[in-house]
């Protein structure tokens, strides 16, 4: 017994200096704020305890369109676009809770029906009374069941690889939200999160490998330790993914874009198709040898295909507005 005491009481030194060793701590968020919420950045108080963090740009009396990022992503994810469409059209981005420089929910809920909700308080905050709506995976499950709530509120809808459609079960995915997934695995990931394992994950969800650089690695990386960021991602992942209701789609009545890269390997392009065949005002372009991120992947033909519905689009009543 006391061979056996020795040896437990050695395999837990073992583990814990291994535990030191690995661990991948928070970082700080005046540093991180410094570093990727610089002007034009602001941080908006929603109330209740939730500062947003968000860029507005473009002119106030301009078409709005509100973009919104995928999984594990933030409001970077849209710079190029953000750069090509502001000259004529007023271009709202802001990190979504359990994200980016935003961080934490005060009640921990980071439900899709959350983060519904939250459009609607950002676009109140910001007197949208009228926008487009865009979003990239998660962010597109999101717009998708906004614009099923909200349709009266939208101008447009742009889906951009974006999740809520039925899987086939043969994407590929990537590593980091496989391992988000998988109980016991996941509480380790809130403290161990190594660099390595987020370069492979993006580079699985992208064919244009050119825009994994280590500047964008480093972004990923210290966004998701920001705090409560791991927290809010292990939350989100232990919830059941949910299709939307195709029948409820039928019911949107809003001119709809559907972008989508054809070597997607988190969610395939029957994807893109299944929302075409869903929304009925929808136009659908793929884009051969493009992943999961098109407006990162090919930023000037996805932002012009934007540029051009948006164009095609009444003007907004009312475009006036914004936070202080």
């Amino acid at each position: 017994m006391k061979r056996l005491g020795k040896w437990l009481a050695g395999l837990a030194a073992v583990l814990l200096l291994a535990f030191v060793a690995l661990r991948t701590p928070d970082t700080g968020p005046a540093e991180m704020r410094a570093k990727y919420g610089a002007a034009p950045s602001q941080f908006v108080d929603l109330g209740a305890g939730l500062t947003v963090h968000l860029r507005d740009e473009g002119p106030r009396d301009a078409p709005v369109i509100v973009l919104l990022h995928g999984s594990n992503d933030d409001l970077h994810t849209w710079d190029q676009w953000a750069d090509a469409l502001k000259r004529h059209f007023r271009v709202v981005r802001f990190d979504t809770v359990g994200h980016g420089l935003t961080g934490a929910s005060p009640d921990k809920d980071y439900s899709a029906a959350a983060m519904v909700a939250l459009v609607g308080r950002v676009a109140d905050r910001l007197a949208l009374p009228k926008f487009a709506l865009a979003g990239n995976s998660m962010g597109g499950a999101v717009a998708a069941q906004y614009a099923m709530a909200h349709p009266e509120r939208l101008t447009g809808l742009v889906l951009v690889d974006a999740g809520g459609a039925p899987k086939k079960g043969n994407e590929r995915g990537n590593i980091g939200f496989k391992l988000a997934a998988m109980p016991g695995v996941n509480a380790l990931a809130e403290s161990i999160t190594p660099r390595f394992l987020i370069e492979r994950s993006l580079r699985q969800s992208v064919t244009n490998q050119a825009v994994v650089t280590p500047q964008t690695v480093d972004r990923f990386w210290e966004m998701l330790r920001y705090p409560g960021n791991r927290e809010a991602t292990m939350i989100r992942f232990s919830t059941p993914r949910a299709t939307l209701d195709p029948a409820r789609l039928a019911e949107v009545r809003v001119p709809t874009l559907i972008l989508w890269g054809e070597e997607d390997a988190l969610i395939g392009v029957d994807g893109a198709r299944w929302y075409n065949r869903a929304i009925p005002d929808s136009r659908l372009v793929v884009y051969p040898g493009i992943g999961h991120l098109p407006q990162q992947e090919a930023p000037l033909q996805s932002a012009a295909a934007v540029a051009s519905f948006m164009a095609g689009l009444a003007k907004p009543e009312g475009a006036a507005g914004g936070a202080s």
